[in-house]
C-alpha cells in the first residue's frame, strides 16, 4: 500500500515543478531579436516601477533625445512624452491630433494624451552615437548590452524560469546560457 501512495506523489511533485519552471510569473522588459529562428532575449526584471525612458543621440544634430514610457496595468507600454533640442529630420515641430506641443527654455517636448501600444521594434544602429534605456535610476547603454546591426523587438512580458535562465538579464547579471 506503501508504494501505491509514493509513486503518485512522486509524480505529482515532478509535475508541480514542472508547471512552476515553465509558467510565466516574472514581468520584465524584454528586447528580442527581430526575424531570426531562435531567437534569444534579453531582459530586464520589471520592478514596482512602471516608468522608464529611452535616450538617444540624434544622429543629425548629435543631441540627446529622450522618450518618456510607462507600463499600463495590463502589461502594454503607454507613450506619455518626448523631449528635444532641435527641430528638423525625424523630429516633429508641431503636436498632430492627440498630442500636444510645446517649448520651454529650449527644450521641444511632444505630450501624448493616450498612445498605448503593445511593442516597437528598435534598431541598434552600427554607429557610434548613444542608445540607452533608462529605468529605476540605471542606464544601460544598448549598443554594448545588444548586437550592433540588429533589430529588437521591445515589449513588457512575463517570464517563466526557463526563460529566464535561457534569456540574457540586461542587469549586470550574466546567465550560464550566454555565449
Amino acid at each position: 500500500m506503501g508504494s501505491k501512495i509514493v509513486v503518485p506523489l512522486i509524480l505529482f511533485f515532478i509535475c508541480t515543478v514542472a508547471i512552476l519552471f515553465f509558467m510565466p510569473i516574472k514581468s520584465a522588459f524584454t528586447f528580442t531579436e527581430h526575424r531570426v529562428e531562435n531567437s534569444r532575449v534579453y531582459y530586464v526584471p520589471l520592478k514596482s516601477t512602471t516608468s522608464f525612458q529611452i535616450r538617444y543621440v540624434h544622429s543629425i544634430h548629435l543631441t540627446d533625445v529622450i522618450e518618456f514610457y510607462e507600463v499600463t496595468a495590463n502589461q502594454k507600454i503607454r507613450l506619455l512624452s518626448m523631449q528635444y533640442e532641435d527641430l528638423a529630420i525625424g523630429l516633429p515641430g508641431y503636436a498632430e491630433e492627440g498630442e500636444t506641443f510645446t517649448v520651454q527654455d529650449g527644450v521641444y517636448t511632444l505630450t501624448y494624451n493616450d498612445n498605448v501600444i503593445d511593442s516597437f521594434v528598435m534598431l541598434i544602429g552600427d554607429v557610434d552615437a548613444e542608445l540607452a534605456f533608462r529605468y529605476l535610476g540605471n542606464e544601460l547603454n544598448l549598443k554594448k548590452q545588444l548586437v550592433r546591426g540588429k533589430s529588437y523587438t521591445f515589449r513588457v512580458a512575463k517570464l517563466s524560469f526557463y526563460q529566464m535562465l535561457k534569456g540574457v538579464n540586461m542587469n549586470g547579471k550574466r546567465n550560464k546560457a550566454e555565449r
